[in-house]
């Protein structure tokens, strides 16, 4: 036989069956329904009753940061609004079927009535006539015609204005879609012909369930450290988390274990929370020197110094919302939330205010330094030097009590004044709040004395009882320590409470009353007038006016 005898052709050789393309996971875990959606369920809810209702506006337009699912939501009302169900007999739904040709055609983009736009290389005003040219023309096949225009906010002033009469009164087969990350670049008069919807960010918690879910479609395991980690760093976007989540799964080793916390770290650059609390541990132990190494240590790590000092922030803030009795965390470690509730507990919120200023400071200067390491270690000695500050209300009352402040005095906890010894039950009380606020500087409570001069208002004050008007709002503790101070002070229990009924002028007040009209006597006398029509922008020496009107009033 022949070679080319047909017998001999063995065909062509097997090919090896091509790979699907690989799609990351922001493309392949894109919402197909409502349900899918992350963290939008008051848009949801708002849509169900209107398609329900028949109530659907002819625009929509869709805010929100980068990832919060603006087109997706925009895809979704699309097939919303054009599903027929499964036997082509079904009307708007909040529940596409999902299997009906258009729905099957919108998900795939062949739709011909859906026509996505994106407005950043659409900008001119030919742009939008072709638009407002084919809205004219009924819908081939679906239900409504749509137009998705993304990131509309890069329209040009006249395309906007060529737009606005068809958005305004368009054909009843058209919608609109508008979707933006800059709402306020969106002019007005836009605005007010779309239903506006704002989509919000998503929670850390839902976004790191939306990955949970995910991993187990993807048979990949993660330790939930390290996915609480990605959804912070996705600051409420779901589509920069999973590509945090598709670049950790890459990062992970091969060895079966998984996205492990500290491998998210290393790769985001981010500071070990252990090594943050250790941190400021030293810091609040003023030890210089520990604090410098250990900031060293994570910078040698590759971690950047911003970063150390964005965990000292949000250490320093969970420490505080501890303190006002916020629950904690759920996705924070144990020891995290023994170590914040520790904190809390012997930290006053004047040291804790401190250290955030000082630390945003420190943060916002390492930012814009050519140096930051250095510049976050001359921050971080800042911060340390404060902490070894007293605390100004107890240097006040150090100083009101004539006792020399300690210059080493630590920040935490400042000790109270020591109390006076009460007065005899039968010592006469207090008429006025003048006479209060004496009794209380001369018993070396002057902190309280000074609060009162600028805060209280009073509506009565009958014996032992005292009621402050609360027509401007009171500092929380005024009341309890009022109370509780002239307790100690005359030994009989103090009756101290509020109501909203205007009551006299404070003392401050007052005080700021009579060096009014004190300038306004001096400014009327004839010479000192003549004085001042001679020289207009004459001013009175400083303190001058204070003194003469402390002198009319002691006289």
């Amino acid at each position: 036989m022949s070679e080319s005898d047909p017998a001999f052709d063995l065909g062509e050789p097997p090919q090896p069956a091509a790979a699907d393309p690989y799609r990351v996971l922001a493309r392949k875990y894109r919402p197909q329904t409502f349900k899918e959606l992350v963290g939008q369920d008051a848009m949801v809810t708002t849509l169900e009753n209107a398609i329900k209702r028949g109530r659907l506006a002819h625009a929509f337009l869709l805010t929100g940061i980068r990832g919060t699912g603006k087109t997706s939501t925009a895809r979704l009302i699309a097939k919303a609004l054009n599903c027929v169900g499964p036997d082509g007999q079904g009307g708007p739904t909040i529940d596409p079927c999902g299997v009906c040709e258009p729905c099957r055609s919108i998900a795939e983009g062949r739709n011909i009535d859906v026509i996505e736009m994106d407005a950043a290389s659409h900008t001119g005003v030919d742009d939008m006539r072709a638009v407002i040219d084919a809205a004219r023309l009924a819908a081939f096949g679906a239900r409504f015609k749509i137009y998705i225009i993304d990131e509309v906010h890069m329209l040009s002033r006249n395309a906007f204005n060529a737009l606005l009469k068809t958005l305004e009164e368009p054909p009843a087969h058209v919608k609109f879609l508008l979707a933006t990350t800059e709402v306020n670049k969106v002019p007005v008069t836009v605005l007010s012909r779309c239903q506006r919807f704002d989509l919000r960010r998503i929670p850390a918690e839902k976004l790191a369930a939306h990955f949970t879910h995910v991993l187990s479609l993807e048979g990949v395991e993660a330790e939930p450290e390290a996915l609480a980690l990605i959804a912070r760093a996705a600051e409420g976007s779901a589509r920069d988390g999973l590509s945090i989540l598709d670049q950790a799964i890459a990062h992970a080793s091969l060895d079966g274990g998984g996205v492990r916390a500290d491998a998210v770290r290393e790769m985001l650059g981010l500071s070990d929370r252990g090594a943050v609390r250790t941190v400021l541990g030293q810091v609040l132990a003023a030890d210089a020197a520990a604090a410098l190494a250990s900031l060293r240590a994570q910078y040698s790590l590759g971690v950047d110094p911003q970063a150390v000092f964005r965990g000292l922030l949000e250490t320093v803030h969970g420490i505080t919302l501890a303190k006002v009795g916020t629950p904690p965390d759920a996705a924070q470690p144990l020891e995290e939330q023994a170590a914040v509730a520790d904190w809390a507990g012997r930290l006053s919120f004047a040291v804790l205010h401190r250290l955030w200023q000082l630390l945003l400071k420190g943060h916002d200067e390492i930012a814009r330094a050519a140096l930051p390491i250095e510049a976050a270690e001359m921050a971080l000695l800042r911060v340390i030097h404060a902490s070894t500050l007293p605390d100004p209300a107890d240097l006040a009352r150090q100083l009101a009590s004539g006792v020399a402040p300690s210059p080493t005095a630590s920040a935490p906890a400042p000790a109270p004044a020591p109390a006076p010894a009460p007065a005899p039950a039968e010592a006469a009380l207090p008429g006025t709040i003048e006479a209060i606020v004496d009794l209380l500087a001369n018993s070396r409570e002057q902190a309280l004395a000074s609060r009162l001069e600028y805060h209280a208002s009073v509506v009565r004050l009958d014996g032992s009882e005292l009621v402050l008007s609360a027509a401007r709002p009171l500092p929380a503790d005024l009341v309890g320590e009022t109370a509780a101070t002239l307790k100690r002070v005359t030994g009989r229990p103090w009756k101290v409470t509020t109501d909203p009924a205007p009551g006299e002028p404070t003392i401050r007040d007052q005080a700021a009353a009579h060096l009014a009209r004190t300038e306004a006597q001096l400014r009327a006398a004839p010479a000192v007038a003549a004085a001042f029509d001679a020289f207009p922008d004459a001013q009175f020496a400083e303190g001058e006016v204070e003194r003469i009107a402390h002198q009319r009033r002691e006289a």
